[in-house]
Parts: structure tokens; sequence; C-alpha cells
């Protein structure tokens, strides 16, 4: 299967949209059942979609921010699974193999580069 630039376009649209939902926790957008959807209506295959979401959403149910505590990145997971899957026609078996060390190492991300936030200096008096 071919990925169409007007595709590309909506799947980035909507990763940008999710990527905030997970840190505004507004609309749920980053939820793995949401992104899997969105991503498999996109894609054109709306039902790969809907099983590899459901099945991620049952493993990020327990997964949340406690205190300065970061849980697993489902959205970034749920949308790179979703493409692959979709796009190389593999299993949802293979998807979830490629979503849970994706959600657990973007976590870790922050260890390799812990002050890219503060690249701008705050304000002060």
């Amino acid at each position: 299967m071919e990925i169409s630039t007007l595709q590309i376009i909506a799947i980035f649209l909507f990763s940008c949209i999710a990527g905030m939902g997970s840190v505004l926790d507004e609309f749920q957008t980053h939820r793995p059942l949401i992104a899997c959807t969105v991503i498999g209506l996109i894609l054109g295959d709306l039902k790969t979609g809907i099983i590899l979401g459901g099945t991620l959403e049952l493993i990020a149910l327990g997964w949340m921010n406690v205190g300065a505590a970061q849980s697993p990145d489902s959205a970034l997971a749920s949308i790179i699974s979703a493409i692959l899957v979709i796009v190389g026609q593999q299993s949802i078996a293979t998807g979830i193999a490629i979503a849970l060390p994706v959600a657990a190492g973007r976590p870790g991300a922050d260890c390799v580069c812990p002050y890219h936030h503060r690249s701008v200096p705050a304000r002060g008096g």
C-alpha cells in the first residue's frame, strides 16, 4: 500500500492534535482507541485501526501521569504502530510488538536530553 501526500498531511495534522491531547487531556484524542481508529480511517482500513486501537487501549488503561512520573506515550505508540501495521499489512500482534517499546522508550528520551525545555530563558524580576 502506498500513502498519498494528502494522507501524509492528514496524519501529520492528527498527530499534532493527538500530541497536544496527551498534554491537555481535554478531548482524549491521545487514547489508543481514538488514535488508531482515526489513522485507520485516514489510511482506508478502519477495521484494522479499530482492532489495533482496542487492543492497545486495554494495555494502556493503567497508564497515567502521577506527580512527576511520566507514563508511556500512548499517542506516539498508537500512531506509529497503526501506520506500520496498515501500510505494511502486518498482523495486530506485530502492531503490539511495535507499540510497547515505542511507548516505553518515549519518556526515557527526556533522560537523554533533560534540558530541551529550558532553551528559552525565563522572565523574572
